[in-house]
């Protein structure tokens, strides 16, 4: 039953409703249950009523697909970089991953015109620098923070050598032809893009709460070395780990070839990671780690849009954006170590 007494917080062995619970009492333990667990939820609710405030178009359907769709590659890479926070890590060098694959992903789909071997190329390669990353962190045993702050720069400056300082650009015809129905096609009213990212969401989503794999992360990220003592083999998870979150990068990567058909060595994927962290915290993951839900993330990314939309409706200038994104990631910090004190009171 409910704790009778008001002034006293309900934890979480309170939250359960039984048959003498009180129908005012049931919503009262649904609500403390969206606040606690899907804030995420309240809060995009929140951002879409001011847009519509903003705009009468806001909360049209077609504003609403391209709010998602504009989403997708932070929303992509968030997916993997929930898995890292939640196990207790960082992963600074998405960013300038996303740039690489790209990069080499047009070159290889200018020589083969292969949507296949294009997309197994920036796959393999973000597999290939994400498992670089998780070498050293997993066994080498060298903090996520110093490793993927080295890798950032240094990503980026193979992206720059390999792309001569210039654009990588995608043979014009062989792009409309081939990759641009990708980038730009719709299955109905809802594009491909999005199709996508809802699917991968939905894989990882399954990955994390339906296998051994997923539970281990989450035990990583509570207690190392209690995990360690059950028998999880850390160092090969935290490997894992860092290795999907750059096959996921490697995917965003070709997906945003298909987008924009070209790729800036120097600037594609610039920052990303600002605003993949921002869509982590924003959705409930705890910088800590060993909470967080992969939804959260999914909405996270479209929040963080959402935010951008609004401003630009509110006519805000655009240097603005990055101070409030960063406000936004500490004010997420500082709800879910509210959160975290509500539930062990």
């Amino acid at each position: 039953m409910l704790n009778k007494n008001a002034n006293t917080p309900l934890n979480e062995r309170d939250l359960s409703i039984t048959a003498e619970t009180t129908t005012k009492d049931k919503l009262l333990i649904l609500l403390r249950k969206l606040v606690f667990d899907h804030n995420y939820i309240l809060s995009l609710i929140f951002l879409l009523l001011i847009g519509r405030i903003a705009s009468d178009q806001f909360l049209s359907a077609a504003s609403l697909i391209n709010l998602f769709k504009s989403a997708v590659f932070i929303g992509i890479i968030s997916l993997g970089m929930s898995l890292v926070i939640i196990s207790g890590n960082i992963d600074l060098s998405v960013g300038s991953i996303l740039g690489l694959t790209a990069a080499v992903g047009v070159v290889v789909f200018n020589a083969t015109h292969s949507i296949f071997v294009t997309l197994f190329a920036t796959v393999g390669l973000g597999f290939l620098l994400g498992l670089f990353n998780g070498v050293f962190v997993g066994i080498a045993k060298v903090a996520a923070f110093i490793v993927t702050l080295a890798t950032l720069v240094g990503y980026r400056s193979i992206t720059i050598q390999f792309g001569d300082g210039g654009p990588q650009i995608v043979d014009n015809d062989a792009y409309f032809a081939i990759l641009r129905p990708i980038g730009y096609g719709k299955l109905g009213s809802i594009p491909y893009l999005v199709i996508i990212f809802i699917a991968l969401t939905v894989l990882v989503w399954f990955i994390m709460t339906k296998t051994k794999f997923g539970r281990y992360v989450y035990a990583i990220g509570s207690n190392e070395n209690s995990a360690r003592l059950t028998g999880i083999n850390v160092k090969l998870i935290k490997v894992a780990i860092f290795a999907i979150t750059g096959m996921l990068t490697g995917i965003a990567g070709f997906l945003y070839i298909t987008r924009f058909g070209s790729v800036d060595v120097a600037t594609a994927g610039k920052s990303f990671e600002l605003d993949v962290i921002a869509a982590v915290a924003i959705g409930g993951t705890s910088m800590a780690g060993g909470r967080g839900k992969i939804q959260g993330s999914f909405f996270g990314a479209v929040i963080l849009y959402a935010i951008d939309a609004i401003l630009s409706a509110f006519q805000v200038p655009a240097f603005v954006n990055d101070l409030i994104k960063g406000i936004l990631i500490l004010g997420a910090v500082l709800l879910q170590k509210a959160l975290d004190k509500e539930r062990t009171e």
